[in-house]
Parts: C-alpha cells; structure tokens; sequence
C-alpha cells in the first residue's frame, strides 16, 4: 500500500484527512472492475459521473450554495481526490476532473441564473460538464483563438472549430471561448456557456487516442445564442480561462501522483517476490536505488502540488506560479517513476493489460494538456523575470 504519511502534513485540516480516507475507501470498493480500453469508454464515463454524483464525490466541484461541500471550491479537497481516483482508476480521475473544469468558469464567473441552471444538475451527475479552449493552431498560444463570436442583436453568433476537447459528444453544455473583438490578442476573447443541441454546434470528429476518452473536434457554423449565455463580461474570456486554470492545473499534478504511486506499489510489490540470481529482486542495489528515487520524486511531486493548494485555499489571489510548478514537475516526475516500473517489471511491464503498460498511457498527456510542460517553464520564468 503506498505511504501515507503525507496526510499528516500541515497543508492539511482534520477535514482533508477524513476526505482523503472517505475517497480511498470508496474507490477500493467501486474502481476495481472499470472498463478503460473497451469501446464503450462513453458510456463508461457517463457511468462513471453517475456514481461519484450518487456518492457525494461531485458536490466538492462547486461551492455550498448551490450544493456543494466547501464555501468555495476547495483546491486541497480537489486534490485528494484526484490523486486517489488515479491510483485506482484513470478514466475515474478524468471523469471527476472534467464536470470540474467544465463547470469551474460557470462557479468562478457565471451570473447566479447560470449557476442555478447549471451547478446543481452537474454535481448530481445529470448533465456532463466540457470546456472548449484549444484549437487546431492555437493550443499553447491562447491569443491566437480564431474562433468568432459576432453580436447580432440579442445574440452572438459563432463561427470556428475547437479540438482536443474532454467529453465532446457526451457532453450536455459546453464553456466555449471566442474572439469577440474588444481588443488585440488575448484581450478580445470572451467566454459563453453553450448547450450541447444548439443549432450550429457539431461535434465534427472522434479522436482516439492512448488512453482512451471521450475527445473531439467541436465546429460552430453560424451557431447563435443567446448574449445572456456569455460568462463574466465581453473580453474577460482569457482571464476566466487563466483562472480557472489557476485552479485546476494544481490538480493535474494530484492525478499525476496517484498515478505514481500505483506504479511504485506495483513495483515494490514485483520486486519483494521476483527471484533473480538466488535473491530476490529487491535485494539488488541497483534496485534499491532506483525505488529510492521513485519515492523521493513522488514526495518532492506532493510537496509542490499541495503547497499550490494549499496557497490558493488560504486566500491567494492568483497562484500562477506555484501551480505552474506543481503540474510541471508532478507530471515529469511521474513519467520517470512509471518508466522505472515498467523497467523493474520488465517484459511484464510491456504486456497490453498490465497496470504499468495501462499507467504509462495515462501519464502522457498529462504533461501536455492544461498547458505542455514547456508551456509551464515559460509561465514559471515569466513570473520571476517580469513581475516587479
């Protein structure tokens, strides 16, 4: 079993630690037979929502007052229960984070109409949460958005295409930004909340990928709503982006570590029982170095990823930097750890099916979406060099 020591670190309230035995427990009972490589992964995804709504999960997506279980969304709490989904169960974890990232612009900066409408039905597992940013030339680039939002009337129209988006086809609204115009680059995006059946809303293409979720290419051919669809003001679209990332990106690195942790018990336990040269595996040097900087990556990875909760629980406006830092070396570090388990279990490691095989997939897009890895370097020196 992985340690677990780190809930007794003072990042952490007596609630964080209940939370983090309640969701572990939960996930032994209910995550051991979840189907990730079938071609059923929407449907398993939608039943996925439904159980963590029915067991409470979900309410820590969205604040008190429209259901949730914290005043506010509560990163520590977001955190732990990614981590914990992950080490059980990948598409568990996307499924979690997804009505959270989908949902997290409409509770950070939804007018209280778009909050009733929306948040509750979300966190009881009823409408399926996506959020609509990247597009095929501007991933990274966020000022480069070339989708259109015109204003005709009462409405916006809008024209373009997004990709790569978690939940396109399963989806019931999604968090769409646009370049509405009110200035250059980043500064003329706009955010809108779309239903998933409006008119002029495609889901174009199915993207299949490593490890397989629900992705999509979205395209918006004259697609008109409402203007009271629009979140936040007209040209606040890239800082509702940015913040919600603020939040979000911290838990990415929580997915990464759950992951990290299942591959270093996988391999503790491989080793303690694999006999080589009349001596168990474990016994080796080479070995033993190598677990030792397993553990130290993951306890130097949960340093960062909980001291960026931590920063933003406590009242920290903006934690660019330290959630940039969290996602960056929780993610890299738990490439290396994964890659050591596969190593340590050798040709099992590499068998389609074996949990390691199945953790190798899952970790590498974690260091490209919600910002690359190199992504993450630039906003980390930006933050030191052109910040007075």
């Amino acid at each position: 079993m992985s340690d677990k020591s780190f809930h007794s670190w003072p990042f952490f309230e007596s609630e964080h630690r209940s939370l983090a035995r309640g969701i572990e427990e939960w996930g032994n009972a209910n995550l051991g037979t979840v189907a990730t490589e079938t071609a059923e992964v929407d449907d398993s995804v939608r039943a996925l929502v439904r159980a963590l709504a029915d067991a409470g999960w979900l309410r820590y997506v969205l604040p008190k007052a429209f259901g949730g279980i914290t005043e506010r969304l509560d990163v520590r709490s977001l955190c732990l229960i990614r981590e914990a989904l992950a080490q059980r169960a990948g598409l568990a974890d996307f499924a979690f984070a997804m009505q959270g990232l989908g949902s997290g612009p409409i509770t950070l900066f939804g007018t209280q109409e778009q909050q009733r409408r929306y948040l509750p039905e979300i966190a009881a597992g009823r409408r399926i949460a996506a959020f609509a940013l990247t597009e095929p030339q501007s991933g990274s680039d966020v000022a480069a958005t070339a989708t259109t939002a015109r204003r005709e009337g009462d409405s916006y129209v809008i024209d373009g295409s997004k990709t790569w988006i978690s939940n396109a086809g399963i989806a019931a609204q999604y968090v769409v930004f646009a370049r509405t115009g009110e200035a250059p680059g980043a500064r003329g995006l706009s955010a809108f909340v779309i239903d998933a059946d409006t008119p002029g809303l495609l889901v174009a293409e199915r993207l299949d990928v490593i490890a397989p979720h629900p992705l999509g290419l979205l395209r918006f051919e004259d697609c008109r709503v409402p203007a009271t669809a629009m979140l936040g003001s007209p040209g606040q679209g890239f800082r509702i982006a940015m913040a919600t990332l603020d939040v979000f990106r911290s838990t990415v690195g929580a997915a990464a570590l759950g992951f990290a942790r299942r591959a270093l018990d996988e391999a503790v336990e491989h080793v303690r029982n694999r006999m080589l040269f009349g001596a168990r595996l474990a016994d080796l040097q080479a070995t033993r170095m190598r677990v030792s900087d397993m553990a130290t990556e993951i306890d130097a990875a949960a340093l960062l990823v909980y001291r960026a909760a931590w920063a933003k629980d406590k009242g920290a406006e903006r934690i660019t930097r330290e959630a940039a830092m969290a996602k960056l070396y929780a993610t890299e570090a738990a490439q290396r750890v994964i890659d050591s388990a596969v190593q340590l279990l050798g040709g099992a490691g590499l068998l389609a099916g074996n949990i390691v095989e199945r953790l190798y997939r899952e970790i590498r897009p974690l260091r490209i979406y919600e910002g690359t890895s190199e992504i993450q370097k630039l906003v980390i020196a930006g933050q030191i060099l052109d910040t007075d």
